[in-house]
């Protein structure tokens, strides 16, 4: 089995410690304010050290800001971190790409043309500027520009930005499940091609209306969409880039006025550590509760997060009220997880939400099926198992229920009695990875440990959500966006 990037981290003892929202003191790198980190592993001199580090990049390659959390930075360090962050800012507000791009859009097709190298729309008078670039001169159309998704390039870093796009189906599906639950609201978080995709249908006049924000941290699609479409935005540390200006938008659009439902929809990066996704995700949804003077202390936004199913307990332990459906998200340009010949025939990534999965009808043509015990819709091969009392299927497959280990697995695996439990054929005995870095206890994990220091973080979590979050793994522990 693969390893996640919570897992990679813990077994490399460090976490991430949630601070208080209103503590303004965390420093800032060109993707906000940082996220502020432990050391917790055995044997290490620097044990219990706190350190600062970016909260998108976890490969300091991308991003190599680190400050130890006692450490004094004299005047002239703050002036040049200062200019550093400044000199990594867009060429232009995002005022200004939208007043470009809309001349740009009334320029005659002859004219218009966009540098690839810059990843930029370039007006008639900046040619001369890009005349040693690549440069797509012919069919930016009109239509083109309603689609950025395929005209930009997508940036591939699994950890911080990772553009995998929806395939046209999933989206499809997406919208048309969303719209008959009677949702009219979509904010969109990581989710570009979703939120094209309801521009175009809504121009198409196919279904009902529906309006969408989009929330992404690519400033390169400031160029297409004015600042009541999309707010630049870093969901590992719940930061808006225009700061209040993108605030006042994002609160607006939050407003539930005329009754209109909204749900949020998000598509991290698969690297990406789930814990503090959650924190941001969590905020959002009391932001939600207060605009809308919600009263019921127990009430969520409605939520769909998009990731692969071998993360379900970490988001299940931030979000309780969550499951798992069983609907096999697709990408047009990842290798593996797209529908087809061409990619695997079973994606790993699923929905995770706090809708009733009831509620949620799975396409009969894709195999999808009621399963009338569970109240849910499965897949094909997730057989109901009698003894579990639940179809335990994650990945698509038929499992097996194993009277030794009392549950359901992997029909790939076999019992194992020196180990106890069941495991691939070829799994070396013993040496199973136990154990809490923090109290050396055999009985649970570090995340789970009653013993660890916590930084409670007010009233802003999501209930279940951990007080520490799991941190950030060196570059040389590079997740592998793959399924196990």
């Amino acid at each position: 089995m693969s390893k996640t990037a919570d897992d990679v981290v813990e077994s490399g003892g460090i976490e991430v410690i949630v601070q208080n929202e209103s503590d303004k003191t965390a420093p800032r790198c060109p993707h906000g304010p940082a996220l502020l980190f432990e050391k917790t592993g055995h044997g290490e001199e620097e044990k219990g050290r706190r350190f600062y580090a970016c909260s998108a990049c976890r490969d300091r390659k991308d991003c190599n800001f680190f400050q130890w959390a006692d450490e004094k930075i004299s005047e002239a360090r703050m002036l040049a971190r200062e200019e550093q962050n400044c000199s990594k800012k867009p060429l232009f507000t995002h005022q200004q790409y939208y007043s470009r791009f809309l001349e740009f859009a009334s320029l005659p097709l002859e004219q218009r043309r966009f540098c690839v190298d810059c990843q930029l729309l370039i007006l008639p008078g900046e040619w001369m500027n890009h005349t040693k670039h690549r440069a797509l001169s012919e069919d930016v159309t009109v239509q083109r520009l309603k689609k950025p998704s395929l005209l930009l390039r997508p940036l591939d870093n699994k950890k911080s930005n990772a553009q995998y796009l929806f395939a046209e189906r999933s989206c499809h599906f997406l919208l048309d499940t969303l719209s008959t639950l009677g949702f009219r609201k979509l904010l969109c978080v990581g989710t570009p091609r979703l939120h094209e995709m309801i521009k175009i249908r809504n121009l198409e006049d196919k279904s009902p209306v529906i309006r969408s924000l989009l929330l992404d941290i690519d400033y390169r699609y400031c160029q297409f969409y004015g600042q009541d479409e999309f707010c630049r935005y870093n969901m590992f540390n719940h930061h808006f880039f225009d700061d209040e200006e993108a605030v006042k938008f994002f609160q607006g659009f939050l407003q539930e006025e005329g009754g209109e439902k909204l749900v949020m929809i998000t598509d991290p990066p698969f690297g990406g550590l789930v814990k503090p996704l959650a924190n941001s995700f969590s905020q959002i949804s009391m932001t939600w509760k207060n605009l809308n003077k919600v009263s019921d202390a127990s009430a969520e936004m409605p939520m769909i997060w998009i990731f692969p199913y071998f993360f379900e307990s970490r988001i299940l332990e931030c979000f309780p009220s969550f499951s798992m459906l069983d609907y096999q998200v697709d990408y047009d340009n990842h290798p593996l997880y797209k529908h087809g010949k061409t990619g695997r025939k079973q994606s790993p990534v699923r929905l995770f939400t706090n809708l009733s999965p009831k509620d949620i009808i799975l396409p009969e043509a894709e195999g999808y099926r009621f399963c009338s015990v569970c109240e849910r819709y499965v897949s094909a091969g997730n057989k109901h198992c009698p003894k579990c009392d639940m179809c335990p299927s994650k990945d698509g497959r038929e499992w097996r229920h194993c009277d030794e280990c009392g549950r359901c697995v992997k029909p790939s695996w076999r019992h194992c009695s020196s180990c106890g439990r069941c495991a691939l054929p070829d799994h070396p005995c013993g040496q199973r990875q136990t154990g809490c870095f923090n109290c050396g206890s055999q009985k649970h994990k570090l995340r789970a440990c009653p013993k660890k220091r916590m930084l409670v973080s007010g009233d802003r979590g999501a209930p279940g959500l951990s007080k520490h979050k799991a941190g950030k793994s060196r570059a040389k522990n590079k997740q592998k966006r793959r399924a196990t």
